[in-house]
């Protein structure tokens, strides 16, 4: 197996100069460079990552602990940040947490004693020991998906990336509310998610703008998961007054949500419209195809990366968080009639609402679902638009 030296004697260079251009830890000139470059193609040099870790205390490596074995959302997210970290070079060590907060704290603790320059964590409902661990070893870090810090709390402690989630939550009630549904239903997460509070405040945030009255029996939570969602859904169809639309919290909960509806022989959207937060691969299959809230999942987990490797660079920056901008996918299980078939780029994203914000959408337009009439986005622009540029929040001064 070829050596540095024998790099350094074909290239006609000192072992140094080779050790410099491997670990750029030296500018090198250009035609040097390219020697040495050329000699280790020649005699088929692999550089030795864990020596060079030695001289660069970094190992080129990323640690990312998310659910991606029981949540398919996140197996999108995973491919984003493994796209991303190999075209800058890295290589990815990955642990299940399985959103259990002891877990989570141990996965982290094996991830930094592999020494990966930093990682990527999706925490749990209850992240104090994941965060205290952190924290004490200044271990770098991006929360993705799921916040910790909102900006109402003052500059966040970590840097954080994740979706938009009650602005679009808000738009799958108002749509709902637009075609007629009065009592309709939430299925939420599991207590604890940032996720799941936002997304209870858009739904709380849709009915207010409908002119709809908040019934709490008409709220339930199921915990993120397809057996939660099915025993909570089969609860909602128990009341006097059951709702005549459902809204669901992620792409688990919209299946245990349709085994509910099917054990009471109940048919989507002829006895119940429906429409889920997550549009996951197979949601264009179902009969009818479901009205979703697309998530850009790999665009949050090449962000992360991105994010991370911005604090690696420069770890005395305050922290920021990241929020990426969701895609109304009008389809029919709302209750709508078929759409046109469009490329992916001409869904209109869905960007924050509020005070200073901007709606696209030409002047004049009306949306079906708005009571009120008001201009706002139509559900599929006329032509292609392309997606919002992601927005910052809490960075501090």
């Amino acid at each position: 197996m070829p050596t540095m030296a024998d790099v350094a004697r074909h290239a006609g260079v000192s072992v140094a100069t080779v050790s410099h251009v491997l670990n750029d830890t030296r500018p090198v000139l250009p035609r040097t460079r390219q020697a040495v470059l050329d000699a280790m193609d020649v005699l088929g040099y692999t550089p030795n990552t864990l020596a060079r870790s030695l001289v660069t205390s970094r190992t080129r490596s990323i640690g990312l602990a998310v659910s991606a074995i029981s949540n398919p959302y996140f197996t999108e997210i995973l491919q984003g940040v493994e796209a991303a970290a190999l075209e800058e070079g890295y290589s990815l060590l990955i642990a299940d947490p399985h959103d259990d907060p002891a877990h989570e704290r141990t996965v982290v603790q094996l991830l930094h004693e592999r020494r990966v320059d930093g990682v990527i964590i999706a925490p749990s409902a209850d992240p104090g020991g994941l965060l205290a661990y952190l924290t004490r070893h200044r271990v770098p870090a991006v929360l993705l998906d799921r916040i910790v810090d909102a900006p109402a709390d003052g500059a966040p402690r970590f840097d954080q990336v994740c979706a938009e989630n009650a602005g679009p939550m808000a738009r799958l009630v108002t749509h709902l509310a637009g075609l007629g549904h009065r009592r309709i239903a939430l299925v939420a997460g599991l207590p604890g998610l940032s996720t799941t509070a936002e997304r209870i405040t858009g739904y709380r945030h849709g009915l207010a703008s409908a002119g709809l009255p908040h019934d709490e029996r008409l709220l339930v939570h199921g915990d993120s998961g397809s057996a939660g969602a099915e025993r909570a859904t089969a609860a909602l169809l128990s009341l006097g007054a059951p709702p005549t639309a459902l809204v669901t919290g992620n792409d688990a909960m919209t299946l245990g949500a349709l085994r509910a509806l099917r054990a009471h022989g109940l048919t989507v959207p002829d006895d119940m419209a429906l429409c889920c937060f997550d549009d996951f691969a197979w949601a264009d299959l179902f009969s009818p195809r479901l009205t979703a809230i697309a998530q850009p999942g790999r665009d949050i987990g090449a962000q992360a990366v991105r994010v991370l490797l911005e604090r690696l660079a420069a770890p005395g920056r305050p922290a920021r968080t990241v929020r990426l901008p969701c895609t109304f996918v009008h389809r029919t299980s709302c209750g709508c009639a078929d759409q046109p078939e469009r490329p992916p780029r001409s869904r209109a994203p869905l960007v924050p609402s509020g005070p200073g914000v901007a709606r696209p959408g030409p002047p004049g337009a009306s949306d079906p679902s708005d009571p009120s009439g008001a201009p706002s986005t139509p559900s599929m622009p006329s032509e292609p638009s392309e997606p919002s540029e992601p927005s910052e929040e809490g960075t501090a001064p």
